[in-house]
């Protein structure tokens, strides 16, 4: 199932409230930028708003409110929250395993899910030889 999630944003601007929302999708953003934009960029570009423009800057002192989270993003939306880095690091954790799956199917006859241990050795591994 996709990750996404619905954001919005509601201000005043110029003695106009402005609501502008936008519907994301979490799993193509990651799998798109190292350095994902933040959600009021996503807004604005959603929104055909300049983000040089003051009405940007407005919109950017706003709260954003998260609603309807789909798929692993589900997980990490707490009444109008979104923990994005608790996301990320899930949704990087399950990409990394569909890689390792295929691995541990081959050489071992077993699935990650069969045993944890196993599961979190491989990924100690992943991340040693990323990392060194």
């Amino acid at each position: 199932m996709t990750s996404a999630l619905e954001i919005h944003v509601e201000f005043s601007f110029r003695g106009e409230t402005h609501r502008f929302q936008a519907t994301v999708d979490l799993d193509e953003m990651l799998s798109k930028y190292d350095n994902p934009p933040s959600f009021y960029e996503i807004i604005a570009q959603h929104n055909k708003i300049d983000t040089y423009s003051y009405l940007y800057e407005v919109m950017e002192q706003a709260e954003i409110v998260f609603e309807k989270a789909t798929g692993l993003a589900a997980q990490f939306l707490k009444e109008g929250r979104f923990d994005f880095e608790g996301f990320a690091a899930g949704w990087r954790e399950n990409r990394i395993l569909e890689l390792l799956e295929p691995i541990a199917q081959r050489e071992l006859g077993m699935g990650l899910d069969s045993n944890a241990a196993f599961r979190r050795a491989l990924l100690e591994a992943y991340w040693l030889g990323k990392n060194s």
